[in-house]
């Protein structure tokens, strides 16, 4: 007869009833996807905010220094690039234009807003298929290019479409790709610097006109080898201080700082994470609880025998571990699904990484743990004597 000490005595546990079996693995699969899904909305918001940043081509970004976040609308004097460059490493000063503007729907007629991002077409400001391609295109007046991640009340989106922005008529040339945040709601428009102008230098009396002759952001291109921090402190000490000078990632880090200590995003979605964690320690102490009262005599059966509380014990934790590897699985494939759906439906960042795929299988199997934990002790509150007696 083989050594209980050798049967794979949780496995048998689990599958001796496959309903049950696939009932609790679909407890914990709702668990992780859960988890999944709350963290994947946090690290989506996080991720959209910063994902334009991460573009821009520049390793030095300057901004206004009251401007608390990238979509601050407050500007600083262009000739604060042209200073810039004249320093040693620096190759190329870029500006870049932001405001919002309301779009109409061609089909539609409903107005919603975009954004607006415009610079030099002759500068790979944003070197991003579609908008390279399409760079002598922008040249035109009265043209612009429109995010495909757009939200869908944008309307079509093909090149050709011709509708009004700021109550001025405009034509699409071609599409890029790059998605949604909090200032870009609901898309992204790329024009020229020179139509930027047109659409936005006279305003009225009630709005803020703009010019070329102040920026948004600004960035600066370095020549290889150039050491980015100590160049940033020395544009820092020699600029006028109403500028900000950061390296590209410190500004990325910036923004992210910014909207986890100023945002209630972070505590929110941690909230909701932690109570899908206790949801799934509930579900499989409840499926490993039900396990344990229905072999309660065989367990008492095996202490008789000899066997230890701590074998037993690692008979229940086996159970657990196993759970949450088998229910991990479906949780983490129909989270992929639904963070494609979410992408396409929002435009939002949703990224599956390994790290984060890693984070959610450990605490799925710390989940389990404790789970089996608690349900453990009705093995070894058991007394032999209660069976045989």
């Amino acid at each position: 007869m083989r050594s209980p000490l050798r049967t794979p005595l949780a496995w048998f546990n689990l599958t001796y009833e496959r309903r049950r079996l696939l009932t609790a693995i679909a407890g914990v699969a709702f668990a992780v996807l859960l988890m999944f899904m709350f963290r994947g909305f946090e690290n989506a918001l996080y991720d959209s905010q910063v994902q334009l940043l991460k573009l821009l081509n520049g390793e030095v970004v300057i901004v206004n220094r009251i401007k608390t976040t990238m979509f601050v609308p407050e500007q600083f004097a262009r000739q604060r690039l042209y200073q810039a460059q004249a320093f040693d490493g620096v190759e190329d000063a870029y500006a870049l234009y932001t405001t919002t503007a309301n779009w109409k729907n061609p089909e539609t007629k409903q107005v919603r807003p975009l954004r607006v991002l415009a610079f030099n077409p002759a500068k790979p400001v944003l070197p991003l298929p579609g908008i390279m391609e399409n760079r002598a295109a922008l040249e035109l007046p009265w043209t612009a290019l429109v995010d495909e991640k757009s939200r869908a009340e944008v309307g079509p989106t093909e090149a050709g479409i011709e509708s009004e922005l700021a109550e001025q008529q405009i034509t699409l040339v071609g599409t890029y790709s790059l998605g949604t945040d909090f200032a870009s709601a609901n898309g992204n428009l790329v024009m020229s610097d020179q139509n930027f102008l047109r659409y936005f230098s006279n305003l009225g009396p009630e709005l803020d006109s703009r010019s070329l002759r102040t920026v948004d952001i600004g960035l600066l291109r370095l020549a290889p080898g150039t050491d980015v921090d100590r160049l940033v402190a020395a544009l820092q000490r020699r600029l006028p201080n109403d500028v900000l000078v950061l390296s590209k990632d410190d500004f990325v880090q910036k923004e992210l700082d910014y909207w986890r200590n100023n945002t209630n995003i972070g505590f929110v979605f941690s909230l909701l994470t932690t109570m899908s964690f206790v949801v799934g320690i509930i579900l499989v102490y409840q499926i490993l609880y039900t396990d344990v009262a229905d072999h309660w005599a065989e367990y008492a059966t095996l202490k008789a025998m000899g066997y230890t509380n701590l074998y037993l014990l690692w008979v229940v934790i086996q159970q657990a571990l196993l759970l949450g590897v088998m229910g991990f699985v479906p949780g983490y494939l129909i989270a992929l699904g639904l963070y494609q759906m979410t992408a396409n439906a929002t435009g939002l960042l949703m990224q599956m990484t390994l790290f984060r795929g890693i984070n959610i299988l450990l605490a799925t199997i710390v989940m389990c743990l404790i789970s089996g934990a608690i349900a453990v002790r009705r093995v070894q509150a058991t007394d032999p004597a209660e069976v045989f007696g």
